[in-house]
């Protein structure tokens, strides 16, 4: 062949080449599992929807707003307060408080039936100025009198004397002090009323009366027997230092040393109470 025919069959040897390359690869290439052709899906055919009515909303008018009521407070009526009941002051409401304080039915007989809140008031006062006011005693006299004996030239005070007030002193020693203290706060406004009608603006009631309580603790304690002697109508005692003491305390030595002990005792209690 001529050079020519050579260079013409090239083209053709290359195309050749490449044919049996590729069936080459198509049946030695190492083989894949088949695979099954995915199945062709028919999609349905929608229908296109009617489109919905538009529906208007309904227009609705708001309720009114009517506010609730107010609670009415119904109104707070109060209950007056009743006034107490005026203080009864008669002597015999405040004799019949008095008898409830013992059981001593000679307490009775030996109280004074007249103006007995006015006889205290004076009393205390008197006493606390060292004085006795016989006339507003709240207590009737001893009925036996006053009694002596004569010995060694001397007059003396006859024990039988002190007797006369063991009656007294037994039914105050019987009185219990609370009791005592809470019926004399119940009648305080009216010791106060009449103690101001008999002394001055700037004294004070209750202040008295423990003047009058220090008075009698003060007095001495004597023994028996005791001498006096008359000096007209009246009996003194001998001994000046207790003739100068005040008349209550001279009133108290003529009770008998046991029977002031025994005043004395119940007067300290009552004194204390009033300090507490």
């Amino acid at each position: 062949m001529s050079e020519e025919s050579n260079k013409s069959l090239v083209p053709h040897f290359t195309i050749a080449a490449v044919v049996i390359a590729i069936i080459l690869a198509v049946f030695f290439w190492p083989s894949e599992p088949e695979v099954e052709p995915a199945p062709k899906i028919i999609e349905p055919v929608l229908q296109p929807k009617a489109p919905e009515p538009i529906v208007e909303p309904e227009i609705t008018e708001p309720e009114p707003y009517i506010p609730e009521p107010e609670p009415i407070e119904e109104p707070v009526i109060e209950e007056p307060i009743p006034e107490p009941e005026p203080l009864d002051t008669s002597d015999g409401t405040v004799k019949t408080k008095l008898l409830t304080l013992t059981d001593y039915d000679a307490f009775a007989r030996l109280l004074i039936d007249e103006s007995l809140l006015q006889r205290f008031v004076v009393m205390t006062n008197t006493l606390a100025d060292e004085n006795i006011s016989a006339s507003h005693s709240v207590l009737a006299r001893p009925e036996k009198a006053f009694r002596t004996y004569r010995q060694a030239d001397k007059d003396w005070i006859d024990p039988a004397s002190y007797k006369r007030y063991t009656p007294y002193i037994d039914i105050f020693d019987s009185i219990e002090t609370a009791s005592l203290l809470e019926l004399y706060q119940e009648y305080k406004p009216a010791i106060d009323d009449i103690f101001a009608e008999i002394s001055s603006p700037s004294d004070d009631f209750e202040e008295k009366l423990v003047e009058a309580l220090d008075i009698l603790l003060d007095t001495p304690e004597v023994p028996a027997p005791v001498e006096v002697y008359t000096d007209s109508v009246m009996f003194k005692f001998a001994d000046e230092r207790l003739e100068k003491l005040s008349a209550p305390q001279k009133q108290l030595l003529r009770t008998g040393p046991e029977n002031m002990r025994r005043i004395k005792a119940k007067l300290r209690e009552i004194k204390q109470a009033f300090e507490q």
